[in-house]
């Protein structure tokens, strides 16, 4: 049975695959300014890959922003449904999930039964998300998969006390006109972002296992600086930046399991 999950997010579009309940195909690609247009490209990248026909999905599920305006889907879920359904099935003991995308941030609280009890979210300004550390980068001359390295390097962090994108970039030309080492800069910026996302966290709780998902759960350097901040291990599991798309991919396989058995039934 092949079933799809689309994540249409503001940035980027993920699709994952499975095949009987396994991970078969997964493909990513920017949103660009039309979601649908972006999430054909996708879905039919990721069938390439899994060598299999379009004909055979029995099922796809939608989240992230875009996800009403998918045509491709028999379903549309919120992300934190599908953050958290994935993270529990990744991660069974999880009970705090952190996601950072391209334009917001969350904090989703699981119980015992990886159902939700409580969510925290930044979808307001860009601060604390990939793309702040985006425009940094890009400030920086840096590609954002170093910022890791950048970290272990420095021996300090600047100090960056504006959230604001905007500021923040002003105050770090400003550092870099006083000569100030970019390892120090980018760490610096790697702790701004944990901190806000801290202080989210503990609005919503931090209780362990803490998972971190999304686009910036790959940047080494804000997992270190948010583990420092709340005091926690974190877990960064395969595919942690597809977890909406793997999640919308566990409901679609609930979805086409319920309609083999209702046509079983009518039958």
């Amino acid at each position: 049975m092949l079933v799809a999950g689309i994540d249409s997010g503001s940035t980027a579009t993920k699709v994952v695959l499975l095949a009987d309940g396994r991970v078969c195909a997964a493909y990513t690609a920017a949103t660009g300014a039309d979601p649908q247009r972006a999430a054909a490209r996708c879905l039919e990248a990721a069938l390439a890959r899994a060598g299999a026909p379009a004909a055979d999905v029995k099922a796809v599920v939608a989240t992230g922003y875009g996800r009403e305006r998918l045509s491709q889907a028999d379903r549309t879920l919120t992300e934190i449904t599908c953050h958290a359904r994935g993270a529990h099935a990744l991660v069974p003991e999880a009970r705090t999930v952190i996601d950072i995308g391209g334009q917001d941030s969350k904090v989703i609280r699981l119980d015992d039964a990886g159902l939700l009890l409580d969510f925290v979210m930044n979808d307001k300004c860009a601060a604390g998300t990939g793309r702040f550390l985006e425009v940094m980068a890009n400030r920086l001359e840096i590609d954002l998969m170093s910022f890791g390295g950048e970290w272990l390097r420095a021996k300090a962090a600047a100090k960056v006390s504006s959230t604001c994108t905007v500021f923040a970039e002003s105050e770090v030309i400003g550092l870099v006109a006083a000569g100030t080492p970019r390892p120090v800069i980018i760490r610096g910026l790697c702790e701004a972002v944990a901190a806000r996302i801290a202080g989210m966290a503990r609005r919503a709780g931090v209780v362990p296992a803490v998972v971190f998902t999304g686009g910036v759960s790959l940047n080494a350097g804000v997992r270190k600086s948010l583990e420092q901040l709340i005091g926690q291990k974190i877990v960064v599991p395969p595919l942690s930046q597809f977890m909406g798309a793997y999640g919308a991919a566990l409901f679609a396989r609930d979805l086409a399991q319920e309609r083999a058995e209702a046509a079983g039934v009518s039958h």
